[in-house]
C-alpha cells in the first residue's frame, strides 16, 4: 500500500505539501468544505484498500460501515449530548462488532458471492434505518447533529475542521501503510494472490481475511463519524449504494492497495465535479468520460501509473540469516492409513495407505486420473478425506486445516506452479517464513539463506513472472524448504526441465533425504524417479496397484498393463 521511493515518494510528499498550501492560502470557505469531505472519503477508502487491495476481497459493506459510524456518532451526540471524544469510539465499535459477527460466515464465500453477501448487509441496515424512526429518525433522518465537539469546545468549520479531518487521515494512512509493508500485509497479499498456497505456507487464511474486514470497518466507522459532524445531519442516504460506489471508485482510480491512491482518488473525485460545474448539464458527461479515460490509460490507478513511470530504486539484498535449529525429526514424518475421497460418486482415492520414513524418497506414480494429486491434496489438507487417517510426525492431522498441517511440518509444491508473478524470487521464498519469523526483515534474511543453499541467490531480485521453467522449479523447492518441513510433497517437480536440470534437482533431493527429510515424489518420468526413489507406490483408479522397491516396478505385470505399457517405459 506504500509508494515506491525515492521519486514516487517525493512526488507524493510534494503533492501533500501543495494540498496544505492550498488549504492555508488558496481555498475559499466552500473549497475548504469540499476538501474536508474529500478527507472523509479518503479515510473510508484507506480502510477499503485493506480489505479490497491487500486481501483481495470485494467487500461492498464499506458504505454500510460508513453509515453505521455516522448513525452511532450522530445519535449519541444529538440525543444524548456526547462529545466527539466519546462518540468516536462508539462509531468504531459498532461497525467492528457487525464486521466480526457477519464476517465469519460471509468470508467463506468466494468472489461475487462474497460481494453480493456484503451488499445484502448494507441493504438490511438501510431498511433498519428507515423503519426505526424512534432511534434513527426514519426516512427523514436526524437533524441538528452538532459539529465536532472536543472537551466542551466546538471545532469551527473551515480550516480547523479540515485540519482535524486530514490529521486523522494522516494517522490512519500511516497506520495502514505500516501494516501493509509489515508481516501482516505481506501475508494478506499472499491470501489475495492465492489463498490455497497461502494456507500451505502455514497462514490462517480465515483469520487474516477477518482481520482485514474488521480493520476496514474501523476506518469506515471513523469516516462516517467525521461525515455526520461535518454535514450536521444524518439520514438513510449514508447507507445507500452511491456511498459505496464513491468509495470503490476512489480506490480504483487512485490505485488499488495504495494509501496514496486513496488520498489522490478522493481529492480528485471530490473536486472534479466542482471544476466542471461551468459546463452546466454537460459536466456529468465530461466527468464520466474523464473517469473512463483514467481507468483505460491507468488500469492500476493513478499511483500505479506514477510508480511505473518513476520506479523505485532497487533495495539492497539482505544478508543471509541462519534458520533456527529444527526440532528433532520423527522417525516417520508421514503415515497415511486407508484414505478415501469421492467426487460425484467416483472414488478418486480408494483406501490408500503408505508411509514415508525419515530420509526416504517415496515415489508415487500412476496413469493420469489415478488419484496422485488428489492424494497429495488430502495429505496437505487442501481436500478433506471421506475416510482414513493422516499422521504427520506421529500426530493425527486428519481433521486439521492446511495451515495447521503446514505448521506440523508438511510442505508441498504444485504441479502447475504457484509463484506470484509480481513478486521477486526473494519475496516468494521469504513468504514461507512469515508465519515463523518476527518480521519481514528476518523472513527475507532466512529466505536468502535458502536461496544460497540452492545456488539461486543471484536471482533474488528477479520477478517470478519471467522465470524459465528450471529456475522456477528451484524457487518452488526453495520456498518449500524454507518451511523446514518434516515431509516434503513434490508434484511433478521435473516437468519441463532439461536433462541437466533434472540431474541437478535429483542431487538436491538426495542431499535433503540424506539430512533426514521425508519426501513424497509424484513424477511421470521413470528415468528421473526410479534411480532416486527408495520405494515406489503405483496408483490406478484411486487404488494401490503396487507398493515395493523401484526395481520391481517394470517387472510387475499389473503395472505394465495399467501404466507402463508393453514397452515397459513411460
Amino acid at each position: 500500500m506504500g509508494g515506491g521511493l525515492p521519486w514516487a515518494g517525493l512526488l507524493y510528499a510534494a503533492g501533500a505539501a501543495a494540498l496544505c498550501l492550498y488549504a492555508l492560502f488558496g481555498a475559499t470557505p466552500y473549497g475548504l468544505r469540499v476538501l474536508t469531505v474529500a478527507g472523509v472519503y479518503a479515510l473510508a477508502a484507506i480502510g477499503f484498500q485493506i480489505v479490497f487491495g491487500l486481501a483481495g476481497a470485494l467487500s461492498l459493506a464499506q458504505g454500510a460501515f460508513f453509515g453505521l459510524g455516522a448513525y452511532a456518532s450522530g445519535i449519541l451526540s444529538s440525543q444524548f449530548g456526547w462529545d466527539f471524544a466519546a462518540t468516536l469510539p462508539a462509531a468504531l465499535a459498532v461497525p467492528l462488532l457487525v464486521a466480526l459477527v457477519v464476517g465469519l460466515p460471509v468470508l467463506r464465500l468466494e468472489s461475487h458471492y462474497f460481494a453480493l453477501a456484503t451488499l445484502g448487509i448494507a441493504q438490511i441496515l438501510l431498511l433498519a434505518a428507515v423503519n426505526l424512526p424512534a432511534l434513527t429518525g426514519g426516512a427523514n433522518g436526524l437533524a441538528g447533529v452538532p459539529g465536532v465537539v472536543l472537551f466542551g469546545r466546538t471545532v469551527p468549520r473551515g480550516l480547523p475542521l479540515a485540519a482535524l479531518v486530514w490529521g486523522i487521515v494522516a494517522v490512519g494512512g500511516l497506520l495502514a501503510w505500516r501494516l501493509s509493508v509489515g508481516r501482516w500485509g505481506r501475508a494478506l497479499t499472499l491470501v489475495r494472490d492465492d489463498p490455497m498456497v497461502a494456507a500451505t505456507l502455514g497462514l490462517d487464511v480465515g483469520r487474516l481475511r477477518l482481520g482485514a474486514f474488521a480493520l476496514s470497518a474501523l476506518f469506515g466507522g471513523a469516516a462516517g463519524a467525521l461525515a455526520v459532524h461535518t454535514q450536521r445531519v444524518v439520514s438513510p442516504e449514508v447507507l445507500e449504494f452511491p456511498v459505496m460506489v464513491t468509495i470503490l471508485t476512489v480506490a480504483v482510480v487512485g490505485g488499488r492497495g495504495r494509501v496514496a491512491g486513496a488520498v489522490l482518488g478522493a481529492v480528485l473525485l471530490l473536486h472534479l465535479p466542482e471544476w466542471l460545474r461551468g459546463l452546466e448539464r454537460g459536466y456529468l458527461l465530461v466527468y464520466g468520460a474523464a473517469l473512463l479515460l483514467t481507468i483505460v490509460l491507468a488500469p492500476h490507478g493513478l499511483t500505479g501509473l506514477v510508480e511505473r513511470l518513476l520506479p523505485a530504486r532497487a533495495r539492497p539484498l539482505p544478508a543471509p540469516r541462519p534458520l533456527p535449529e529444527p526440532a528433532a525429526p520423527h522417525t516417520e514424518p508421514l503415515r497415511v492409513e486407508g484414505l478415501r475421497k469421492a467426487f460425484g460418486g467416483v472414488w478418486a482415492v480408494d483406501g490408500v495407505s503408505l508411509a514415508v520414513p525419515r530420509g526416504a524418497i517415496l515415489g508415487l506414480i500412476g496413469p493420469n486420473g489415478s488419484g496422485k494429486t488428489t492424494l497429495i491434496n488430502l495429505v496437505s489438507g487442501l481436500e478433506r478425506a471421506d475416510a482414513g487417517r493422516v499422521l504427520v510426525a506421529g500426530r493425527y492431522a486428519t481433521a486439521l486445516r492446511a495451515d495447521a498441517r503446514a505448521r506440523l511440518g508438511v510442505a508441498r509444491s504444485f504441479q502447475a506452479g504457484a509463484l506470484p508473478a509480481a513478486a521477486t524470487v526473494l519475496e516468494a521464498v521469504a513468504a514461507a517464513r512469515l508465519e515463523r519469523s518476527r518480521g519481514v526483515a528476518e523472513a527475507e534474511g532466512q529466505g536468502m539463506a535458502v536461496l544460497h543453499r540452492l545456488g539461486i541467490a543471484d536471482h533474488a531480485a528477479t520477478l517470478c513472472g519471467g522465470l524459465p521453467a528450471g529456475l522456477r522449479r528451484r524457487v518452488e523447492l526453495a520456498r518449500a524448504l524454507a518451511r523446514q518441513p518434516a515431509v516434503l510433497l513434490l508434484d511433478e517437480p521435473a516437468a519441463g526441465l532439461t536433462d541437466a536440470e533434472k540431474r541437478e534437482l535429483a542431487a538436491h533431493l538426495r542431499a535433503l533425504a540424506g539430512e533426514g527429510l521425508g519426501i513424497l515424489l509424484v513424477e511421470h518420468d521413470m528415468g528421473f524417479l526410479l534411480p532416486l526413489a527408495t520405494r515406489v507406490v503405483v496408483l490406478d483408479q484411486g487404488r494401490t496397484l503396487y507398493d515395493g522397491p523401484p526395481q520391481g516396478v517394470r517387472q510387475d505385470r499389473r503395472v505394465v498393463a495399467a501404466y507402463l505399457g508393453e514397452g515397459g517405459g513411460a
